[in-house]
């Protein structure tokens, strides 16, 4: 199957993959704004959204209810209120570059999701393959350079709101992304000196961090937090940073900001930049999952070729494929869970804190890290 659409017109891919990136991030971003709803009502012990329901789901007896009172249908009137409400574009903004700020946080986030693989099948010899809709690589790379282009929307809605709380907001996010854009890069590079070993070919890519954490031994079978756990925390920390979810949204905080970048957006144009947030979390998320939790391997020292085998699945690759991408989306939800916990538990740091944890903290430790590590592959590896 693989090969047959691999051997499709090449105009014909790029338009299916295009198509099925928007089909994926769109509805997968409204869930998380319905799930962000739920969450922060499941911690604050208060119902949350559970009142939406549609006439023709009202009169089924035990189906409406229940759907009401997950508050799915909430998804589909957020969608619609975003689509069809009054999009007003206020008098005073430099029109031209305000449509275009929402546009440019969009376009990071949907091509980046395509260098990030999401699962892998096992073919005639027994081999992984890995599942993506592009095959590079210098997938890790091309994460950071792209997604790195997001905070350019953020500058140019602050700058072309023309008003003073979304501009300090588009500065905040550039300060921001500074800061801890350093520090995760940094994290990260033990993680590759560790898997190119001397004597194999040099490479960035993400498939590669899951298929050194799936060798045999005891540090083959390990998933990277283990090995090492601080570059993980580094990264992990500097990923709230980067997506600006609380506790580090400066570039939005309503309690100094009002909104923030966004004060004077509304409508579609003001949704595009939160699909554009809950998009980049759930690539880092993804990215977190392939660099430090075994991909789609479903426990340590457990490989997908071996829980294939015990599950007697092994010779079929679409059956593998999808429970590849299965526990792949778990470990996904569940960092993108973490993410909303995080939020509706810790409160917002001042801008001042944020800097100095940024430049003060991360940034040295990053740089001990990544020192250490160099330092011990090298005595391993000689």
């Amino acid at each position: 199957m693989a090969d047959f659409y691999f051997n499709l017109p090449l105009w014909f891919r790029l338009l299916v993959q295009g198509f099925a990136v928007i089909m994926v991030v769109f509805p997968i971003a409204g869930f998380c704004s319905l799930a962000e709803r739920k969450v922060s009502a499941w911690i604050q012990g208060r119902p949350g959204p559970n009142r939406a329901l549609p006439v023709f789901i009202a009169w089924v007896p035990v189906l409406g209810p229940f759907l009401q009172r997950l508050g799915i249908f909430h998804f589909m009137a957020d969608g619609g209120k975003m689509l069809f409400k009054e999009d007003s574009l206020p008098g005073h903004v430099n029109k031209f570059y305000f449509i275009l700020a929402p546009i440019v946080a969009m376009m990071p986030a949907l091509t980046t999701v395509t260098t990030v693989p999401f699962g892998a099948y096992l073919d005639a010899a027994g081999q992984v393959i890995p599942l993506g809709l592009a095959r590079v690589d210098i997938g890790l790379l091309a994460v950071f350079a792209v997604s790195s282009l997001g905070v350019y929307s953020l500058i140019l809605a602050g700058w072309a709101s023309n008003s003073k709380y979304p501009f300090l907001g588009g500065v905040r996010a550039s300060a921001q992304l500074i800061s801890y854009e350093l520090a995760m890069t940094l994290s990260v590079v033990p993680v590759f000196l560790w898997i190119n070993s001397p004597g194999m070919p040099g490479t960035m890519s993400l498939a590669r961090a899951v298929e050194f954490q799936s060798l045999p031994g005891f540090f083959g079978g390990a998933w990277f937090i283990f090995i090492m756990p601080v570059a993980a925390l580094i990264f992990l920390v500097s990923l709230f940073a980067e997506t600006n979810r609380h506790p580090f949204d400066m570039a939005e905080g309503e309690a100094d900001l009002v909104g923030g970048f966004h004060t004077e957006y509304g409508a579609f144009k003001w949704g595009l930049f939160f699909v554009a947030e809950y998009a980049h979390m759930l690539i880092g998320s993804g990215v977190f999952t392939l660099l430090f939790l075994g991909g789609w391997n479903p426990l340590p020292w457990v490989t997908l070729a071996q829980f294939a085998a015990l599950l007697h699945v092994a010779q079929l690759p679409l059956v593998v494929g999808l429970l590849s991408i299965g526990i792949f989306l778990g470990k996904v939800i569940a960092l993108i869970f973490f993410f909303m916990w995080v939020r509706w538990t810790v409160p917002r740091f001042r801008y001042d804190q944020v800097m100095k944890l940024g430049w003060q903290k991360l940034l040295p430790l990053a740089i001990a890290n990544l020192i250490a590590y160099a330092i011990g592959i090298a005595v391993i590896q000689k």
